[in-house]
């Protein structure tokens, strides 16, 4: 079912980078709590299929899929996030998103309970981090947005993988003879 990103919704174009310029995020549930990423970082979501799994890999990375011919390695955010890895479940997604490191663009696979919606938050309804009490590390989080009187955790998504992580997915998405380089 692979959906393209949902960008520039309801018609509008595209946000310059104004200061004052409402961001899209594209929201989705993780263990009942709501999060949000950039929709630059988002590709497509794409129903949960068949993930190959990968001998000798830490617990969050679920494996491998093949996405038209490419590698791309998938994380499971809950489990990353210290819980228990993620139930498969009828509205379970893998949220594909593009993370750039140096000159190279790689995809990564993310797991999520549910995707809900694009939503714009402005950069005045984003409020730091917190420092503690949060139940994920805090340098995973850019920002909390204010939607609705609720709080949306915006996550910092190339901060999710540390460097020696990524080093290591990306050298096994490379290693495959079959990836489309």
């Amino acid at each position: 079912m692979g959906h393209p990103a949902p960008q520039g919704a309801n018609g509008r174009p595209a946000a310059n980078s104004a200061g004052g310029t409402p961001q899209q995020y594209l929201t989705f549930t993780l263990g009942g709590e709501m999060f949000a990423v950039a929709i630059l970082n988002v590709k497509e979501i794409i129903e949960f299929g068949t993930v190959t799994e990968i001998p000798m890999m830490p617990t969050f990375i679920r494996g491998v899929i093949n996405l038209r011919g490419a590698v791309v390695p998938v994380i499971d955010l809950a489990c990353r996030f210290g819980g228990q890895p993620t139930q498969v479940a009828r509205r379970t997604c893998i949220i594909i998103v593009e993370l750039v490191e140096g000159d190279q663009k790689h995809d990564i696979g993310v797991m999520v309970d549910a995707v809900s919606e694009v939503l714009e938050i402005a950069a005045a309804e984003i409020e730091p981090p917190p420092a503690f009490g949060a139940r994920i590390r805090a340098d995973f989080i850019s920002g909390m947005g204010k939607v609705g009187g609720k709080f949306v955790i915006i996550l910092d998504i190339g901060r999710v993988l540390s460097v020696e992580e990524f080093a290591l997915l990306t050298q096994f998405a490379d290693s495959d003879p079959d990836s489309a380089g």
